[in-house]
Order: structure tokens, then C-alpha cells, then sequence
């Protein structure tokens, strides 16, 4: 039976979204559905691994019947998921505890105890990370702390998308892209450390053997396809983080290009042919083969967005369900309506701490400048401006170590948003493109398992086939000099808070 299709399946921070794709990059159908997130304890952010397989369970059925899909005319899967996922799996491969999330902050202990037992100048010269709690390693020296039994019963830790790629196949996997979790992995060398892995007491025999993001791991099991509604044989590609993916659909593939992502968290991707180190950034592989991403992730991206429509967006809601449409669009319009600068009101977009480049667990989102002449349109573009000021931060921070770039590709569901793309230009001085907003990291995954069997002969090939952009966001050289001087105002009310964020961290934990 001649293959149509290729399917993937993107586990988020909220939500699982499976995509099946033709040859060309088309949608020949799509499913999103949402999983619990767990907030046991103050800086604890979990979920239930179990919880994403049967989602996508139920997403794959849902596709495949609700859009004729012959599942023996699927080529291949790919599976794309968040970073710094921790999940221990027992010898029978069931999760042990739920999963500790890219969100998760609370190892900060181990974190502190990995710089002063290996020196944090050598853990960055490996691993090209910074020491941070939400890591991976931090958070394996946590379990082995405060849940010892769990510890030793671990047989591997696995990721968002090699858990998912172990319910399709029965095999572990550890991609490299997902390696830049681990302080012991040495992201110039593509290999595990064993010495820092020594130091720091972590057996390599609980690590997942290495694969390339497009190499096939296994086929589906037939319990697999009893579960998900597919055939078995169906080729698994081990996949990729999602923001390496969501790169690859971008159509990032060679050095100098960048992405941005508009997804629930904020960042972007530099590609660069050698591991460009920068302290205060994120470096890990790109999907692409013996090529590396320079990243800044952010925590406000389109989440915080989301977070102002979920708490303060009643009237939003109202008027999207009155007009049929989504209450982001009535958002939009009502940010257009408003200058640039939001009539002096700033947003700190720290929603649950802040990655780089600033690295500040203790940080909460600010509005600064309100007023009574302000309204809900100047607070919701001041959020927008905000997440491109910590975009900004971010490409600064880059150009430290002479990563520049011209262009971005914008991807994720922000992207949608016109609007705040021309911002997001504006602030950076760079132009945007937009390929497929939506899809973008699905895509990247299917792209991956497109080439892991062969539809396309190369990743140039694919890119060429399936990413096609939409439009183009220029930036105005006179908006730019505006925002360039909220920037600086940005930058500083950070260095005149970060003091205060400790002291009402304490008060906070001393009230509780």
C-alpha cells in the first residue's frame, strides 16, 4: 500500500497536539487535547507521563476516524516534546512519580551542591548550560535525595518524546537534542561524560542509548496499535525537543538562521556549525544532524498572554463567543488601537520565574506604569511589548559571543497574532517571517520522519517541499528607536527588583 502520510504527535507543556501531514507539508487532519498540570508544592511543576500516551491515544483514534485516515498509509512517526522533562521508568518501563516539568524549580539545593562538588565553570564547559534547577541533572540528584527508594528502583530516565517513543516501541531512546538537559553530556563532543558523570555519583547505565532526532528507533508494537488505533510496523523516529523541531518547521537548516517561538513559553533559536557557549544561554543540538542551536528561553511567551485572557479577558471571552470568533482576535485589535510604548505602562513578563538570560527563579511578572488613564488594551499590549523586550534580551545576550542574526522565521500561536509579530519586529529591529504559525514544530517532527524513512532524500529537500512563507513583518526604524529607549527602561526595572523578588520570596514562604 503506497505511504501518504506522515504523523506526528507534539507533546506540550498544556497540551498533546497529533498532526498527520502529506509528502508536501499539508494537514490532512489535526487534534489537540489538554492533561493535567500538578502544583504540589511551592516551585514543584509536574504532570502525569501516563497521562500524554493515552491523549495521544485518543488523538490518533480521533484523527484517524474523523478524517478517513487508512492508518497502512501512514510512512512513519515523529514525536516532538518539552525539555527537562524528568521521568524515571521502573525495569517494566511504568513512570515511577510524575514527570518533573521544564517548569519545575525545585532542585535549586542540588543545583548549588553540582557547583561546588565539579566547579560551575567546568559543568558550563561540557554541557554548554548554565546550572540551573529546572535542568534535568538537578532534578535526578533531587529524586535521589528525597525519594532514595523511587531512585533506586529507576531503571532509565526518558524524556516527553522518548517516553512516548518507548509506549510506540518498547525501546529507549535519548535523542541529542534532549541531551542538553544533562550536565554530564558533553554538547561539543555529542557524548555522555563519564567523569562529571562519576563526580557527581549518576550511573551512565540509567541514560537511554543515543540516537540522531531522525533515526528510527523501533516500529509500533502491536499493543501499541491496539491502543492508538494504528497497524503495527509503522517506523518511530526518535524525535526532538520541541523547540528544535519547531526550528526544523521553520525552515531553519542552515547556520545564521534563526527561529522565534510563539509557543506557551518565549525564546528563539540561533543555528550555528560550531557549540557557541554563552553562560546565560541554552545550548543544545539542533534536529538536524552535527548542527547546533543558541537559545533563549523565556517563560512569558504566548502563556502570558493566555494567562491575562484566562484571569482578566471576561470581556474578550463575551465578545469572541458573540462575534464567533476567538477572544485573542478581539485582543489583537484592541492592542492595535494602542501607541507604541502603551502609554508608558511596562510588563515584566517573569510568570513563573524567568529562564535566560537571566536565570531568576524568584521573578514575578510586573505591570509598572498603571494609572487610571490606562485601560485593559494598554495592559494587553504592554504584555506583548514585554515578551518581545525579553526576546530582545535574549538576541542581545547572543551577540556576546558573535551570534547575530537578520531574519527570523516565527513560528508557534503566537505567530498568528499580526500584530504582535510586527511588535516583536519592531523591538528587535529584525524582520519576521511566518511559515505555518500552527504546525510548526509538529511539522518539524514530521520532517524528521519524512527523512528518517527516505520520502526526502535530504533536509534541504524537505524544507524545500513542505515550509512555505506566509508573510513578512518589517520593522519601522522610528518605532524601533521608541521601544529601544522602554528597553532600556525594561532592562533596568529587572536590576532595581531583583532584590525585592527575594525578600517577598521570603515573606511569602515565611507567611506559609
Amino acid at each position: 500500500m503506497p505511504k501518504r502520510y506522515l504523523l506526528a504527535v507534539d507533546i506540550g507543556t498544556s497540551g498533546c497536539k497529533v498532526i498527520a501531514f502529506d509528502f508536501d507539508g499539508g494537514v490532512a487532519g489535526s487534534w489537540t487535547g489538554e492533561y493535567d498540570t500538578y502544583y504540589p508544592h511551592y516551585g514543584y511543576v509536574e504532570q502525569d507521563a501516563r497521562d500524554w500516551w493515552h491523549t495521544a491515544c485518543r488523538g490518533i483514534r480521533d484523527l484517524v476516524e474523523e478524517n478517513n485516515i487508512e492508518p497502512d498509509k501512514i510512512g512513519a512517526i515523529g514525536v516532538d516534546g518539552t525539555g527537562w522533562a524528568c521521568i524515571p521508568l521502573d525495569k517494566t518501563g511504568t513512570p515511577l512519580r510524575p514527570a518533573m516539568l521544564w517548569l519545575d524549580r525545585r532542585a535549586q539545593k542540588q543545583a548549588d551542591w553540582m557547583k561546588d562538588r565539579v566547579g560551575e565553570d567546568k559543568l558550563i564547559e561540557v554541557s554548554g548550560n548554565p546550572v540551573e534547577p529546572t535542568y534535568i541533572t538537578p532534578k535526578i540528584l533531587w529524586l535521589r535525595e528525597n525519594e532514595p527508594e523511587i531512585y533506586k528502583r529507576t531503571e532509565k530516565f526518558l524524556q516527553s518524546n522518548s517516553y512516548i517513543v518507548y509506549k510506540f516501541t518498547g525501546k529507549y531512546s535519548q535523542d541529542y537534542s534532549q541531551g542538553y538537559g544533562f550536565h554530564f553530556f558533553d554538547i561539543p563532543k555529542g557524548r555522555w561524560d563519564e567523569d562529571i558523570a562519576h563526580e557527581l555519583g549518576i550511573s551512565l547505565d540509567l541514560m537511554a542509548p543515543l540516537f540522531h532526532s531522525h533515526e528510527i528507533v523501533g516500529t509500533v508494537t502491536a499493543k501499541a496499535a491496539e491502543e492508538t488505533g494504528l497497524i503495527a510496523g509503522i517506523p518511530v523516529i526518535a524525535g526532538g525537543l520541541d523547540a528544535a523541531c519547531s526550528t526544523l518547521g521553520a525552515g531553519v537548516i542552515h547556520p545564521g538562521q534563526t527561529q522565534e517561538q510563539g509557543g506557551q513559553a518565549g525564546g528563539m533559536s540561533i543555528q550555528v556549525d560550531n557549540p557557541l557557549i554563552h553562560p546565560k544561554l541554552i545550548l543544545g543540538y539542533h534536529v538536524v544532524p552535527d548542527q547546533w542551536l543558541l537559545q533563549g528561553g523565556t517563560v512569558g511567551g504566548g502563556g502570558a498572554l493566555r494567562w491575562f485572557n484566562e484571569q482578566l479577558g471576561a470581556f474578550e471571552q463575551y465578545e469572541g463567543k458573540r462575534q464567533g470568533i476567538s477572544p485573542f482576535e478581539i485582543m489583537d485589535k484592541e492592542a492595535e488601537g494602542i501607541d507604541p510604548g502603551s502609554d508608558g505602562l511596562l510588563f515584566l513578563p517573569y510568570m513563573a520565574g524567568e529562564r535566560s538570560p537571566i536565570w531568576d527563579s524568584k521573578a514575578k511578572g510586573v505591570f509598572f506604569g498603571l494609572s487610571y488613564d490606562k485601560t485593559r488594551a494598554h495592559m494587553i499590549r504592554s504584555v506583548m511589548e514585554g515578551v518581545g523586550f525579553s526576546l530582545l534580551h535574549n538576541l542581545d545576550t547572543a551577540k556576546e559571543v558573535g551570534a547575530d542574526v537578520e531574519v527570523l522565521n516565527s513560528v508557534g500561536g503566537s505567530a498568528n497574532s499580526r500584530i504582535w509579530t510586527q511588535i516583536k519586529a519592531h523591538i528587535t529591529g529584525k524582520a519576521i517571517q511566518v511559515p505555518y504559525s500552527d504546525h510548526g514544530t509538529s511539522l518539524g517532527a514530521a520532517i524528521l520522519a519524512g527523512v528518517g524513512i527516505g520520502v526526502y532524500g535530504s533536509f534541504e529537500e524537505a524544507v524545500k517541499k513542505t515550509v512555505r512563507i506566509q508573510r513578512t513583518h518589517h520593522p519601522d526604524a522610528k518605532i524601533h528607536k521608541i521601544y529601544g529607549r522602554y528597553y532600556q527602561l525594561y532592562l533596568e526595572l529587572y536590576e532595581k527588583l531583583k532584590d525585592s523578588y527575594k525578600d517577598l520570596y521570603e515573606l511569602d514562604r515565611q507567611i506559609k
